[in-house]
C-alpha cells in the first residue's frame, strides 16, 4: 500500500476539477491512501469522498504563510511518510514543498500547464486555434508519471445515501411540477461576466415563466446586492447567497434541471453532481481546457471573433476596448439553449 500526497491549494474551480481525477484514481487503486492538500476552507468538497481519500487543510494566511509557514507545513506532512508527491498546482508554494520532499528522496511529479500552448492560443495575432488538453488530462498525467495507470470514469460526488434533501427543501420549497433553473451570473474577472443588464433579460424571461423556478447563486456583499435588486423586480426569483453551505449548494445543484453559468467555479461544481450546464464563454474559450467535467461544447454559448480567446482566465483588458465578446452575445441565444434542455 502506498501513500500519495496530491497538492492543489486553490482556486475553487480548479480544485473542483481535480475531483474527477482523484476519485477515478481512488477507485482504481483502493489499496492506496490519497491525501489532498488544499486550503482548509475547501474541505466540504471532499465530505463524500471514497474512504481512501483524506483531506489536509493548509492555513496559508496564518500558520502556513511564507517560507517559515511552508516549512512548518512540510514538517507536519513529513510525519505521514508519503511515498509519492503529485503536484497538481505547480506554483511557488507547491514547488517549494515538492523540492523539500525530493531532497528526502520522495518521488515527485508536477503538472505541465501547457503555458506555451496557451500563450499561442490567446496571442493577439496568428493564434494557434486548436483544442488543448483538458485540465483533467493534465492532472491524470501527473499520476501517470509516478507509474499509476487508470481511466477517468468519474460520475458524481454524491453517494446513494445522499438523499436527505430537507436542508434545501426547507430553504427553497418543494420542487413540484416546475423545472428548476440555476443561474450563476458572476465570475472573478470582468472578461468572464456577461453584462448585468443583458443578464437581467435572461432572468426576466424565466422569472415570468410559470413552468420554471429561477434559483440564483452568488456570494459576497456586492453580488448579494445585485441579486436582491433583481428579486425586487422579479419576486419569483430565489437567491441562495448566504443561505446554504457549500455541500448543501452542491446538493441543490444536483436537483436542477439545468445550470446556466459563466466560465467559473459554479460550472465545475454543477458538473461534479452530473447536472447539465449551459456555459457562457467570452474572453476565454473551451479550447483552453477548462470545460466542466462531461459537459458538452454544444451547450456552450459563445461567438466567433478573431480576437477570441484573448485570455486564459478572463483577467486581461479588452484591447479592442469594446468587449465585443460580451456585448454581441444576445440574451435570446442563451434563453434558447436553456429552453432546449428543459422543455
Amino acid at each position: 500500500m502506498s501513500k500519495i500526497l496530491i497538492i492543489r491549494f486553490s482556486a475553487l474551480g480548479d480544485v473542483a476539477m481535480i475531483i474527477p481525477v482523484i476519485y477515478s484514481f481512488a477507485g482504481r487503486y483502493p489499496e492506496h491512501t490519497i491525501t489532498i492538500l488544499s486550503e482548509a476552507g475547501l474541505k466540504p468538497m471532499f465530505d463524500t469522498a471514497p474512504e481512501n481519500i483524506q483531506f489536509f487543510g493548509a492555513d496559508l494566511k496564518d500558520k502556513h504563510d511564507g517560507i517559515s509557514g511552508l516549512w512548518k507545513l512540510y514538517k507536519e506532512l513529513k510525519q505521514e511518510n508519503f511515498d509519492y508527491i503529485a503536484d497538481f498546482h505547480s506554483v511557488i508554494r507547491s514547488y517549494y514543498l515538492r523540492l523539500l520532499f525530493k531532497f528526502d528522496g520522495t518521488p515527485a511529479a508536477h503538472i505541465d500547464k501547457g503555458r506555451n500552448e496557451k500563450a499561442n492560443l490567446t496571442r493577439k495575432n496568428n493564434k494557434t486555434f486548436v483544442q488543448l488538453k483538458s485540465s483533467f488530462i493534465r492532472y491524470q498525467e501527473v499520476l501517470q508519471k509516478l507509474g499509476f495507470d487508470f481511466d477517468l470514469d468519474f460520475k458524481t460526488i454524491l453517494k446513494n445515501s445522499d438523499v436527505d434533501l430537507s436542508p434545501i427543501l426547507s430553504t427553497i420549497g418543494e420542487k413540484g411540477n416546475v423545472k428548476w433553473i440555476g443561474i450563476a451570473p458572476f465570475a472573478k474577472h470582468k472578461g468572464k461576466i456577461y453584462p448585468l443588464e443583458l443578464q437581467e433579460k435572461v432572468i426576466e424571461h424565466f422569472a415570468n415563466d410559470k413552468r420554471v423556478k429561477v434559483i440564483v447563486f452568488g456570494g459576497g456583499k456586492e453580488e448579494k446586492e445585485i441579486i436582491n435588486g433583481w428579486i425586487k423586480k422579479y419576486p419569483t426569483v430565489q437567491s441562495m447567497v448566504g443561505r446554504l453551505n457549500l455541500s448543501q449548494e452542491m446538493l441543490l445543484m444536483s436537483q436542477l434541471d439545468v445550470m446556466y453559468s459563466m466560465d467559473s467555479a459554479n460550472m465545475h461544481l454543477a458538473s461534479l453532481v452530473n447536472t447539465t450546464v449551459v456555459s457562457l464563454w467570452r474572453a476565454t474559450h473551451p479550447y483552453a481546457g477548462f470545460m466542466g467535467w462531461n459537459q458538452s461544447e454544444d451547450n456552450a454559448v459563445q461567438i466567433d471573433l478573431s480576437c477570441r480567446p484573448c485570455s486564459i482566465y478572463g483577467n486581461k483588458e479588452c484591447y479592442r476596448k469594446d468587449y465585443a465578446c460580451l456585448y454581441q452575445i444576445k440574451p435570446e441565444s442563451i434563453i434558447l439553449k436553456i429552453e432546449r434542455l428543459v422543455y
